[in-house]
């Protein structure tokens, strides 16, 4: 929709007309009442703030751009004026170059702007009976008190129209728009009010002008303080009771106040909470779940028997392993991997299997009932048809529509920034540049990769210099884990890097692409910046759960990258050891990192801020000048909140085969984080502009994509990750007759069993280590467990039976394991609504309310005007007869 509004524009850059009469804002002084929210009369409420510096007193400017600059501010604010808004100018109380201009808008002009907008508003209270839930008596020892937070009084709503003013539930004409709703009138004005015209295009917009720096900020006010009450006793001091009652630390146990959250930011916010709620509380039931398969692993690792003989001096004490690295690497004790495999043991067992399978049924369950939560709030914010009536299209795509086309539905003539094929150039341009980071996160991890194979031969030839030796720090610090920790670091670091340098290019990708409404810009961002972080976050872990040491040939004739550099290899208990260590540091680093930026960066300013204002002044400073003060939210507003935890939903589904903990980590991460982000905006940020949101955007998509894959993920952990069907194979094929030796079912002899043997007379020269052999051995062992026949056999170094046994059985697993978690997801998918029978049924009664009252209203006017002529025809019959 394109308002035409009458408007006084200047055609040119150049001097502005004598004749051409501009309004200007009325000038006032600070009355000394710091919590006041209104103009100096008191009676009109400041609905938005915007924030200049004089040009007169400004000097980093020359004089002829501050006098163009001047001219742009003045026309908009003239043109602001036209359009009926009232604007009231105060010179700032610590600086006298800021001016704040407040703006107020009229109930005119409301009531206009809220049926272009088609915002939705109370018709009657809600008449539907609600039915008290089994579980309200536990709840409520988690709920806000109802005498602090007052719950909100429910309406059926419809949208605006000034024509059936009367039918809507209007019982004070100041609160029937809250702040919210006029803060998000008045910004759609801001958005879309010209101020120049330059080479016949339109210039206009706040975020041009803020852009450009002729305003400095413009933001809605915050009510009060949050650390005490306003002075104004008609003022709700909703922001202090946000803090009491949800930010502070002490509410870390309480549910939050979703109503009131949306209440006071908007419908965008409030969705955000909720759903971070929701999904923590699901969490809940994984992190019992998982503690309790890491529990199940700690109290049998004393019975794994494959530990035990690593470990045995008589069974792994006499296992010598072929070196790991051409040359520089020597030959070692399979019992300097016993402290790991130890560890292994917990981790690597029967529960990690279990928990795998619940978390795909989990995934699914938390999916499906968020649908039916998420049904629930659409209703009750009012953003059921958001999309369809509500939604603007954004002031910048606006500006570009020159071109016009033929609409297929209405068959009328209307106007679009692109041709078809100038669409088609820019998506083009648009996903070959993302593709082009894709590719480039890609090298980055072959870059980790390289620095993996390169220093672990540095660390070979100097962390472990013999073969016997039991000293503590050998037992924990091995080659193979002091290249996995630097690796996990280095990869870390680069993360970051990135991920500062993409956020900028996706930004301008997304610009270029020019999205219809604020939604597809949103959603277009998010999907780009997720393919974008899902290669950066979880390229390594993919690197060593799949890759690493699967392609590594054998002592004789080893795999090289590059033709230089020899692939990696596992310890001999496989890598998911080492994933579990790069998910820790990487979760682990990642949050650290996170609340650093989040909430120190925006502490540490608004306090230097606060210390240099005290230093200046010690007057009496009003909220208009306070909130100036704090941190601007940004452009992406919540955008990294939610990719922050998406994230880490993927690191707890994809990998949660390997990390039983990862869940329970999540929950305590979570409980923090949601009141940091409550803090942080309650305290550290201006006011966000309210906006709508129907739900969480392409977020969801992306959730549903992560829950299908993380099956397929901890399936082919499961099966080549770790050795559970390794040793399954062994225990139930290979420990007995035809193939073992022993007489019953067993996991004896699992290691000596499945360590290939390689003589080391068949070392080739570019692969044979410096360091002599030692002892009348004349072979050793290889590390990864390949399967292969000994030397002196027919095939030797070929794969044996035993290997075909075990990829077939891997391959199974694999089959049933995922048909079996998709065949239950399916059903769960199909038993659960997505919206449940009482939110249809307020649905079905708000809707018939709505033509109810308005459009019968109209009817029976139409009907008591029809009688009234009637009765005038019959009467004049009457005289003439």
């Amino acid at each position: 929709l394109v308002l035409e509004l009458n408007q006084v524009i200047i055609p040119t850059y150049g001097t502005v007309p004598d004749q051409q009469n501009l309004h200007t804002p009325e000038w006032a002084d600070f009355d000394d009442k710091p919590d006041s929210l209104f103009f100096s009369d008191g009676q009109r409420r400041i609905d938005f703030v915007l924030v200049y510096e004089d040009e007169s007193k400004k000097m980093t400017h020359k004089r002829s751009d501050r006098k163009k600059q001047k001219r742009k501010r003045q026309v908009y604010e003239s043109n602001l004026i036209n359009n009926g808004l009232q604007l009231e100018a105060t010179r700032s109380v610590l600086d006298e170059k800021l001016i704040f201009v407040k703006v107020h808008a009229p109930w005119e002009v409301l009531c206009t702007y809220a049926e272009v907008m088609h915002i939705k508003l109370p018709l009657q209270p809600n008449d539907l009976k609600t039915r008290d839930s089994a579980f309200n008596w536990f709840s409520r020892f988690f709920r806000v008190d109802e005498n602090i937070i007052k719950p909100e009084q429910e309406f059926f709503t419809a949208p605006f129209q000034k024509e059936h003013l009367s039918n809507f539930y209007i019982q004070d004409k100041d609160t029937f728009f809250n702040p919210a709703t006029r803060s998000r009138i008045v910004h759609f004005i801001l958005s879309r009010v010209e101020y120049a015209t330059k080479n016949n295009v339109k210039k206009f917009g706040i975020n041009k002008l803020l852009d450009t720096g002729i305003y400095k900020a413009a933001f809605p006010l915050h009510d009060s303080s949050f650390r005490h009450l306003s002075t104004d006793p008609d003022c709700p001091s909703e922001r202090y009771l946000l803090y009491r009652e949800w930010a502070h630390p002490k509410n870390i146990f309480k549910l939050q106040p979703l109503d009131f959250i949306r209440k006071y930011y908007g419908e965008k916010i409030g969705i955000y909470f909720a759903w971070l709620g929701f999904y923590t509380n699901m969490l809940i039931v994984a992190a019992v779940v998982g503690v309790g398969c890491f529990l199940y692993g700690c109290l049998t690792k004393d019975n794994c028997t494959w530990s035990q003989e690593v470990c045995d001096p008589n069974i792994g004490g006499n296992i010598i392993m072929c070196p790991q690295c051409d040359k520089a690497c020597t030959y070692w004790n399979l019992t300097i991997t016993c402290e790991s495999s130890k560890k292994l043991c917990i981790f690597d067992s029967f529960g990690t299997l279990v928990f795998a399978v619940f978390m795909g049924i989990w995934v699914t369950l938390f999916l499906e009932f968020w649908k039916r939560r998420q049904a629930e709030l659409e209703y009750e914010w009012d953003t059921v048809e958001y999309l369809e009536q509500e939604e603007q299209v954004r002031p910048e795509y606006e500006a570009r529509c020159t071109h016009v086309v033929m609409n297929e539905i209405t068959q009328q003539e209307e106007y679009v920034p692109y041709t078809a094929c100038g669409k088609c150039m820019r998506m083009t341009f648009c996903t070959s540049a993302v593709f082009f980071w894709i590719l480039l996160i890609i090298a980055s991890v072959i870059g980790i990769i390289v620095y993996r194979l390169s220093v672990f031969l540095v660390f070979s030839a100097t962390l472990s210099q013999h073969i016997s030796g039991t000293e503590t720090i050998r037992k924990y610090l091995t080659p193979q884990t002091a290249t996995s920790v630097t690796a996990s670091l280095i990869s870390f670091i680069v993360i970051m890097v990135l991920n500062v340098i993409y956020e900028k290019v996706a930004i301008l990708i997304t610009d270029f692409e020019l999205p219809r409404t604020q939604t597809d810009y949103e959603n277009s961002l998010t999907t780009k910046m997720f393919l974008f972080q899902f290669v950066n976050y979880y390229s390594s872990c993919f690197y060593i759960a799949f890759f690493k040491g699967k392609f590594v040939g054998y002592p004789g004739n080893p795999v090289y990258w590059l033709g230089k550099y020899r692939n990696e290899e596992c310890d001999p208990g496989g890598c998911l050891l080492e994933l579990t260590t790069q998910l820790a540091i990487i979760v682990g680093g990642k949050s650290i990192w996170n609340n650093i930026q989040e909430v120190l960066l925006p502490w540490v300013k608004n306090l230097i801020g606060r210390y240099c204002a005290a230093a200046r002044s010690e007057k009496v400073v009003p909220r208009w000048e306070q909130d100036y003060h704090l941190q601007p939210i940004g452009k992406l507003g919540l955008f990294y909140e939610y990719l922050e935890m998406v994230i880490q939903f993927g690191f707890v589904t994809l990998f949660v085969a390997s990390f039983p903990l990862a869940p329970l980590l999540a929950l305590i991460n979570n409980m923090l984080e949601i009141r940091l982000d409550a803090w942080k905006l309650t305290t550290q940020f201006r006011r966000m502009v309210p906006q709508k949101a129907q739900d969480i955007g392409a977020w969801q998509p992306i959730m549903q994509g992560i829950a299908i894959l993380a099956v397929v993920t901890n399936a082919m952990i499961i099966a080549f990750t770790s050795d559970m069907v390794l040793r399954l194979v062994y225990y139930w094929s290979f420990s007995v007759p035809p193939y073992g030796s022993h007489s019953s079912h067993t996991m004896k002899g699992y290691i000596n069993n499945t360590l290939s043997v390689f003589n080391i007379s068949d070392f080739k020269n570019a692969s044979k280590p410096f360091s002599p052999w030692f002892g009348n051995q004349t072979t050793c062992r290889q590390v990864y467990r390949d399967l292969r026949y000994p030397p002196g056999h027919q095939h030797q170094y070929e794969h044996n039976i035993y290997y075909w046994h075990v990829i077939a059985a891997k391959l199974a697993f694999i089959i049933v394991m995922e048909h079996v978690i998709y065949f239950v997801k399916f059903i769960i998918s199909y038993v659960i609504p997505d919206v449940s029978q009482k939110t249809k049924s307020k649905v079905k009664r708000e809707k018939y309310l709505t033509q109810k009252l308005l459009h019968e209203n109209d009817l029976k006017v139409v009907k008591k005007t029809m009688g009234k002529i009637a009765e005038k025809i019959f009467k004049g019959v009457d005289s003439t007869f």
